[in-house]
């Protein structure tokens, strides 16, 4: 390390910060021996561990060394010490591509060129076995020449993470851009997963605003399970077309990325050339990933003094809300509605409704039990709050995120609110993240 203390592994000199997650920060960075501008990802290993997402990082590592692909940010190097792990990877000059959404629609041949370019790596990785299951424009990169790169490929999947039924199960990915098959918790094919969010991400090229949206987070996945959503008239016929094969429900019906690449709308002015893999690149230098989660693993070098701010510490509230701009609160809305509220939870489904028939218990509540998810908290005659009925259903986001609905089906409004207020709010107590729309602590 020289005396200016930004020198990493002796290769790296480490320079401004990019960007920052709740467990990472990403650093510009130039190579000492061929001066190549790099990205530099940091990611405290003793925060990823406690949250259990090293396996997640291991798996990161394993599918961005499968893919090489000129689409695709390529990872170069990664290394690991004691308390952190580093991914040396190409840096994108240009940026996300959201950046430019932002700015307002891109015009349709704009749209249509990196529309081409995401199906060419999207493809290539189903080709190896890869499913990203996070496509969404903030993770979609810009070279200096304005060359679309995936990036991300924390909640990627491989081929052999299936189940007997060659399912995928497990429920990831930002909400606007999830397919409808994902929140149906009865398994998916990931390969038909990320076409859905690829039709996503052309409609907000084209439009500058997301297809299903809606303040309230259940309305909008039921708008995105019915794929209700309407294409503005500048649209041309060959792009709704090809939007309403994409954005189809029925993953069964929907088309396929060589289904895609074959319509006229994607072959204008397509470049399968262009879109080449890298197999002739050079390998990534071998890490071992089981240093990545090893506590006693040995410095390889110096670490960099740059400083790093310590992340809070996670919780599934967190987790779901990582991604730039996304932000549930913001679905937390009808505050008028006063017989209607919701709160968040890591807890499972079995875990909420137990604390809530305790509860209920205490309250001289009854209980009915409507499904596994579903249930109606009654008044009995032996006490004063008779009438009172309140229904909870209980919506699984992730395996580890629920948001909890409820909501006064009969009775006195008055009774309801100060029961809530009084007796059930702080009865719940670590079951909830976080209780309509509040922030959660920091």
């Amino acid at each position: 390390m020289d005396k200016n203390g930004n020198i990493l592994m002796k290769k790296y000199e480490v320079g401004r910060l990019l960007g920052k997650g709740t467990f990472a920060k990403v650093y510009y960075g130039k190579n000492l021996q061929t001066g190549e501008s790099v990205a530099i990802k940091v990611i405290d290993k003793e925060k990823v561990l406690k949250v259990g997402l090293i396996n997640q990082t291991k798996r990161e590592i394993a599918v961005m060394r499968l893919i090489k692909h000129q689409n695709v940010m390529q990872l170069h190097e990664v290394m690991a010490t004691k308390t952190k792990i580093y991914f040396v990877i190409e840096f994108a000059k240009g940026g996300e591509l959201f950046n430019k959404v932002k700015k307002g629609k891109l015009k349709e041949n704009t749209a249509r060129k990196y529309f081409q370019q995401l199906i060419s790596a999207v493809s290539f990785c189903h080709n190896r076995g890869v499913y990203h299951r996070d496509l969404k424009p903030e993770n979609l990169l810009l070279d200096e020449n304005g060359t679309l790169k995936v990036s991300d490929f924390g909640l990627s999947a491989l081929s052999d993470s299936k189940r007997q039924d060659g399912l995928l199960h497990t429920t990831c990915g930002t909400p606007a851009y999830v397919a409808p098959e994902v929140i149906g918790r009865k398994g998916y094919d990931g390969a038909k997963a990320d076409i859905w969010s690829c039709g996503v991400i052309l409609f907000v090229l084209l439009t500058a605003y997301l297809p299903f949206h809606d303040p309230n987070l259940i309305e909008m996945y039921r708008k995105i399970s019915r794929a209700e959503y309407k294409c503005p008239p500048w649209l041309s016929p060959q792009v709704r077309r090809l939007l309403s094969r994409i954005l189809d429900p029925n993953p069964q019906t929907r088309i396929s990325i060589e289904e895609i690449m074959e319509t006229p709308w994607f072959q204008k002015g397509y470049d399968s050339k262009a879109t080449r893999n890298k197999t002739g690149d050079n390998e990534i230098p071998h890490t071992d990933t089981d240093s990545v989660s090893s506590h006693s693993s040995p410095d390889i070098a110096a670490e960099t003094k740059v400083e790093l701010a310590r992340p809070a510490s996670l919780n599934a509230f967190d987790i779901i809300s990582l991604s730039t701009g996304f932000d549930l609160s913001g679905f937390f809305v009808r505050k008028d509605q006063k017989d209607e509220v919701r709160f968040t939870s890591s807890k499972s489904t079995s875990a909420i409704i137990s604390k809530l028939e305790e509860i209920a218990s205490r309250l001289r509540l009854s209980v009915k039990k409507k499904d596994d998810s579903s249930m109606r908290l009654e008044g009995s005659d032996e006490g004063w709050n008779w009438t009172l009925s309140i229904d909870v259903e209980i919506f699984e986001i992730a395996s580890s995120f629920h948001v909890v609905e409820v909501k006064k089906s009969s009775g006195d409004t008055l009774d309801y609110q100060n029961m809530l207020r009084q007796d059930i709010r702080p009865a719940l107590g670590e079951i909830i993240c976080a209780w309509e729309g509040e922030q959660q602590e920091q």
